[in-house]
């Protein structure tokens, strides 16, 4: 008889995203959202789904912003935007690798015969 596999402990899928979208700031990750990281099972999909979009929307958000004041020439730190962009692709890459692994699922399981 095996053992099942054990969750790695302190791991959350969006606890990565928000390390991700977080890299150019000292911590990436507040308090509150090491408190919610901590919960893990306790917090629903629909949840820990919504954060990681908020995230991404957020990486996002702030590279437009740096575009503006390079475009404009107030950035002082070119550097900052380069990061920033970089963020926002990352996250976009690793949301849009969930949703396909998501509808590759959604239909392997309409496949399925009864």
């Amino acid at each position: 008889m095996t053992s099942p596999i054990s969750p790695i402990s302190g791991f959350s899928p969006v606890s990565g995203l928000q390390a991700v979208t977080g890299v150019g700031s000292t911590d990436a990750i507040s308090g509150t959202d090491r408190a919610t990281a901590a919960q893990g099972a306790h917090e629903s999909f629909a949840s820990m789904l919504s954060r990681g979009l908020e995230s991404v929307q957020s990486a996002q958000g702030k590279a437009d912003d740096l575009a503006v004041q390079a475009a404009q020439g107030t950035l002082t730190d070119p550097a900052q935007y380069t990061m920033a962009a970089n963020e926002a692709q990352l996250g976009m890459q690793l949301t849009l690798a969930v949703r396909n692994k998501a509808v590759e699922a959604f239909q392997e399981i309409m496949r399925m015969q009864a």
